[in-house]
């Protein structure tokens, strides 16, 4: 034995984000996972579920278990957590807007199962914030969504205190753009808009408050340049405990204590040389994991083939196993911090704080981190940054090995043949949709009435809804009734896109902005894109990126931002006179989407209209688009914007040609300038 070895410490829970199709095949999942060593669950809910809607909604279509589980009743919930004891898992929910349901449904499946509230353990998101800036998956305007995530804190502290109510989540900042001074001020800025709705509300006192704060967990995310990774959970950690002695009075460490879980960064796994993306997953987790006084309390890693589609067992395996290497086969949980007494690390952590109480009090003179939602300015500064960076991707600033740097590769084993990753058959939306509405008809039908109604006057007279929702899990309402009963009383939201005049972002080089000039003279008009979000897809950095860029080299844009059906896509087309139609879907739901808009267009006679598509794409899909009368595809790997605008030249120049061999000139040009004179 080493003579200064100490007692070990415990392990993190090991998780993976998992979660597709079906409740029942989920559920398998998550047993064969948990067989192999996982410590806790991650559930990822589809869409539908995310957004308060049923599998048989417009809005579901071609989304129905695509990124997640559908959960649409108790029924999926029962069905989900099979076999698999509550009373004894910690579980963690991705939901946001309807966290209050799903939180509803697990109490209600637990105590089916014969489990105390008291007892459950576990995580929901709750962080309606980052949604209206960086996923996209809100539903309700930013007051009632405060006062719904107030209400699951009171419950959950009150009931349920081994729950985490809150998990304010810089992950998806990051995602979208934000530096580590940012993410930190962005989610900071968030858990303190939340405590102060939670103190406003005067129903708490203080030791209920001091309870309140110490179940808000934090869910953030690591990239590769982890020694500053490191430095920002260490600037975490410290900022956590200044805010919550200074601004709320706390005065119990414990109670002080920075709480994270971790998913290491998605966002920089690559489509070339996936391989590659192993030792990339690697190195993030070491950022959460080696400084013992920032370590995560739960980590869960994406898979190496994330950029390609969903990952398979085996691929959530492989992660799995890169924890318990970490956790069991070295020493790292022996030791005490091993950055205590550095100086580079405590030079890193204080620039990080200055800056961040900086960034904190400029979002602090604009009114909070709502006012700064509701006008816009943190949406725009995501925006802004993530423009830079990738800008500097694009330039070679920023290395990135096997797609700017060291391109030259030998064929990957590990992406020869089919099935590399998983696919979600469109036929989990059909059967879906007839589940529910075979459950629907076998309920009592008055009892989801009153419950429904209990409800709403919960929600009107300002009662917690939690009670009313929980009660009317075990009535069977559905999940969409749940959301459209709050929507009638709430209201819905579409927040600011962060795509306006104001936003800077690298411009693009002369050579695109004289092709486009050029097109612009054969056209007799400026070149017109309209950018869609089709389906329930919120990942929008693409998008605004793709808008912002083709702006800037001189095309006339549209984009409405996301939640778009086909039908509203193909109107706003003929509204604006478009040239081309570029459509951005990163959930899977390419296909279904895409063939409603191509028949759309057609019924519409707008089938002249050229339309191409970007997302996480397999060959075999694109060629499925193609086949549909798609132009052009674009996958993770076309990062130079500047070649995705000479594409787009291209295919509005090749329609305009064809147009004109198919149309005598006269008939052609002059509805062509009449237009361009209307406008």
């Amino acid at each position: 034995m080493d003579p200064v070895q100490r007692e070990r410490d415990k392990p993190w829970l090991f998780r993976t984000y998992a979660g597709h199709s079906t409740a029942a095949e989920s559920n398998a999942l998550y047993r064969s996972n948990l067989a192999r060593g996982q410590t806790g669950l991650s559930v990822a809910f589809d869409l539908p579920t995310q957004t308060g809607y049923d599998p048989d909604h417009e809005l579901a279509r071609g989304e129905v278990g695509k990124v997640g589980v559908s959960i649409a009743h108790l029924g999926d919930m029962r069905t989900l957590f099979d076999k698999i004891p509550l009373a004894t898992m910690n579980t963690s929910m991705t939901i946001n807007a309807p966290a209050a349901w799903l939180l509803a449904l697990y109490v209600a499946t637990a105590e089916e199962q014969g489990a105390d509230r008291r007892v459950l353990q576990g995580t929901t998101q709750n962080d309606i914030i980052k949604e209206y800036l960086s996923r996209g998956t809100y539903v309700f305007p930013p007051a009632p969504s405060m006062r719904l995530i107030k209400d699951t804190i009171l419950f959950t502290t009150a009931e349920m205190p081994k729950w985490n109510p809150m998990n304010v989540c810089s992950y998806h900042l990051q995602e979208a753009g934000a530096t580590p001074v940012q993410e930190l001020a962005f989610a900071l800025a968030t858990a303190v808009a939340v405590l102060d709705t939670v103190k406003a509300s005067g129903e708490v006192d203080e030791k209920v408050f001091a309870d309140a704060v110490s179940r808000i967990s934090f869910f953030v995310n690591a990239g590769l340049r982890f020694v500053t990774e490191i430095a920002k959970m260490r600037a975490f950690s410290e900022l956590w405990d200044e805010i919550t002695r200074e601004r709320y009075g706390v005065a119990d460490p414990k109670k002080r204590l920075f709480r994270y879980g971790v998913q290491v960064n998605s966002l920089g796994l690559t489509e070339q040389q996936p391989e590659n993306n192993v030792h990339r997953i690697l190195i993030e987790m070491l950022a959460v994991t080696l400084s013992k006084k920032a370590r995560a309390r739960a980590v869960q890693l994406p898979a190496w083939n994330e950029a390609l589609g969903l990952p398979r067992s085996w691929d959530q395996q492989w992660s799995l196993r890169m924890q318990q290497i970490l956790a069991y086969e070295t020493d790292l949980l022996e030791n005490d911090d091993l950055f205590d007494g550095s100086v580079v690390m405590e030079r890193k952590v204080e620039a990080l704080k200055d800056a961040a109480r900086a960034e904190l009090d400029r979002i602090g003179r604009e009114g909070g981190a709502i006012a700064a939602v509701e006008s816009g300015s943190l949406k725009r500064a995501l925006v802004e940054s993530n423009a830079r960076r990738i800008s500097k991707v694009e330039t070679g600033e920023q290395i990135v090995v096997g797609v700017n740097r060291f391109t030259e590769a030998e064929a990957s084993p590990l992406t020869a043949g089919e099935g590399i990753f998983l696919s979600v058959p469109e036929t989990v939306e059909m059967e879906a949709v007839a589940r529910i509405k075979a459950w629907r008809s076998g309920r009592d039908s008055k009892a989801v009435e009153a419950a429904l109604s209990d409800l709403a006057a919960a929600a009107r007279e300002d009662r917690n809804v939690m009670p009313a929702s929980i009660a009317a899990a075990k009535a069977g309402v559905t999940t969409g009734e749940w959301g459209e009963t709050l929507r009638e009383v709430f209201g819905q939201y579409r927040a600011p896109t962060g795509v306006t005049i104001e936003t800077l972002t690298a411009p693009g080089t002369e050579e695109v902005r004289l092709m486009v000039a050029e097109l612009a003279d054969k056209l007799e008009a400026t070149p017109r894109v309209l950018v869609g979000k089709p389906g329930l897809d919120g990942h929008s950095n693409g998008a605004e990126q793709i808008a912002l860029r083709a702006r800037d080299v001189g095309m006339e844009v549209t984009y409405d931002g996301i939640r778009q059906t086909p039908s509203e896509i193909v109107a706003k087309a003929r509204a604006t006179d478009t040239h081309l139609i570029g459509l951005s879907i990163l959930s899977g739901s390419h296909v279904p989407l895409v063939r409603e808009v191509m028949s759309r267009l057609r019924v519409e006679g707008l089938d002249h209209i050229p339309v191409v598509v970007g997302g996480i794409i397999s060959v075999e899909d694109e060629n499925v688009l193609k086949q549909l009368g798609v132009t052009a595809v674009y996958t993770p790997k076309d990062y130079v914007l500047d070649d995705i605008m000479k594409g787009m030249v291209g295919v509005i120049d090749r329609s305009l040609a064809r147009r004109r061999e198919a149309v005598p000139p006269a008939r052609l040009e002059a509805p062509m300038r009449a237009a361009s004179n209307a406008r």
